[in-house]
Parts: C-alpha cells; sequence; structure tokens
C-alpha cells in the first residue's frame, strides 16, 4: 500500500510539472504582442565624454574641438534568436542624432514603439539616407526632409542630405585653431556614401508589452579621423563635403564607430 501510494505521488508530481511546463509554453507565446524598445546613443572621444568646444588629440600630432556634432541613423532593424527580422516602418525610420539634445548623461534617446515582441541579439542600422528613400523625392521624404532643412542637415535638393555634420576647428604643429567641417554625405545617385552597421548585444534584449529595455550605443567620434583610415586635417580633411575621394573615406570610417556598450532590459 505504501509503495502504491508512493507511485501515486510520483505521478501527481509529474502531472503537475507537465501542466506547469505547458503553462510557461503558452506564456512564451509572443505571437501579437509588441513593446518599446529605447536606443540610447552617447558621444565619447575614444574613453573620454565627448563635450562641446573641448580639445581633442588625433593621430600625427593634431587635434580638434567642436561646437556641432550630428548624424542621421535610419533603417532600424533587429534580428532575434530565431534568425527573423523586425524592421521599424519605413516612414518613421528616420531620425536625426543631435549631441546638442543630449541629456544630463550625454545620451541621445531613439524611442522605438511598437516593436514586436521577441528575444533580440542584433541591431541593424544605416548612417545617412540611402538610395531607395532618396529616389522617393521630396514628397516621399515625409516630415524628414523639412526637419533635416532645419537642422542644417541638407546641401540642397539636388545634393542630398548630410549625413554627419561636424564643424569647429583643428589644430596641428604649425596651426591652430583652423577651420574644420565635416558634412559627409551621398550626392545624388552619383556618390553613394549610405553605409550599415550590425551590432550584436552583450546579452539578450528582451521586448515585451512589460518591459522597456534600454540598448546603450556608445559612438566614438575619434574614429571619423582615426577609423578603418587614417586622415589627416592638413590633407586636406579638415573641409569634407562632396569630393568624390574623401567622403568614402570618411564614410566608412563613421561605420566603425559604433558599438552596443551594454543593455538593461527593465
Amino acid at each position: 500500500m505504501k509503495l502504491f501510494k508512493y507511485t501515486f505521488a510520483l505521478l501527481a508530481c509529474a502531472v503537475i510539472t507537465a501542466c506547469s511546463s505547458d503553462d510557461d509554453s503558452a506564456s512564451d507565446d509572443l505571437s501579437g504582442q509588441s513593446g518599446p524598445l529605447i536606443l540610447k546613443y552617447d558621444n565619447g572621444v575614444g574613453d573620454q565624454d565627448f563635450i562641446f568646444g573641448t580639445s581633442y588629440s588625433k593621430s600625427n600630432s593634431e587635434s580638434f574641438k567642436l561646437d556641432n556634432l550630428k548624424y542621421i541613423i535610419s533603417n532600424v532593424r533587429f534580428t532575434d534568436t530565431n534568425g527573423n527580422i523586425f524592421e521599424y516602418p519605413a516612414e518613421e525610420n528616420v531620425f536625426i542624432i543631435d549631441e546638442s539634445e543630449g541629456n544630463n548623461a550625454g545620451e541621445i534617446w531613439v524611442t522605438l514603439d511598437n516593436v514586436d515582441a521577441a528575444d533580440y541579439v542584433s541591431v541593424t542600422f544605416g548612417i545617412g539616407i540611402d538610395q531607395d528613400r532618396f529616389a522617393l523625392g521630396a514628397e516621399g521624404q515625409g516630415d524628414f526632409l523639412d526637419l533635416a532643412d532645419a537642422e542644417g542637415m541638407m546641401w540642397s535638393w539636388a545634393s542630398g542630405y548630410k549625413f554627419i555634420r561636424l564643424d569647429g576647428t583643428y589644430s596641428t604643429s604649425t596651426m591652430t585653431d583652423q577651420p574644420l567641417n565635416v558634412h559627409m554625405g551621398s550626392v545624388g545617385t552619383s556618390l553613394d556614401n549610405y553605409r550599415e552597421v550590425t551590432l550584436s548585444f552583450p546579452n539578450t534584449v528582451l521586448v515585451r508589452t512589460d518591459k522597456s529595455p534600454e540598448v546603450h550605443i556608445k559612438a566614438d567620434i575619434a574614429k571619423v579621423f582615426d577609423g578603418s583610415t587614417a586622415v589627416n586635417f592638413a590633407d586636406g580633411y579638415d573641409q569634407v563635403h562632396t569630393d568624390a575621394n574623401e567622403t568614402p573615406v570618411i564614410a566608412t570610417n563613421i561605420s566603425t564607430m559604433f558599438e552596443v556598450h551594454h543593455v538593461h532590459n527593465d
């Protein structure tokens, strides 16, 4: 009799465990659910915080300081643990990261609402405006065209957008506080400087209806000049606008300046 009771108890536990497991699986069904996801861009120079008007050293004994720092990101999308990709709606998927709009911690927040609930392992985004969006013309740009124009992120419609805008001064061993202006972008369809980057997350980002995960992205501004290719202001990289040789170098350098520092799943 004792053996029978013991066997029955084990069977009961097995049934309860199975039911509990089924309940857990049901609770993990995320279909039809969505939630917010926040990208926090934090500009720096090497291991230093970025501060307007501060002088930062670069290679070749040159230095720079900036009073304007902006760049465009677009086509934000996320890849989950199963390889599925969620792309933010195209009409809203373009943003200006403006250092002057940073919070007290120096972060510029991009809040993405209604992201499909999933366990995400990486983010991909473009730097600038891709040719397909540009080809939509002025009407196809929606409100962003006016915003970019007001923010000084366009030359003219014929030339297109400035993907990054750095304004300030530079110094070398022989010159001090010379004008520095980097306004890199594509030039119509003749010169495509749009680049994309994919960043892996150090831990899985959990998008749920009851969570607001935050992804802290560090951007090392020094890599604009000392990225894949080290460039010198004295060699003409003090004024970068639409040059067919200089702008692709800066575009590629910029694509190396981002990394995910950490993730909060709150």
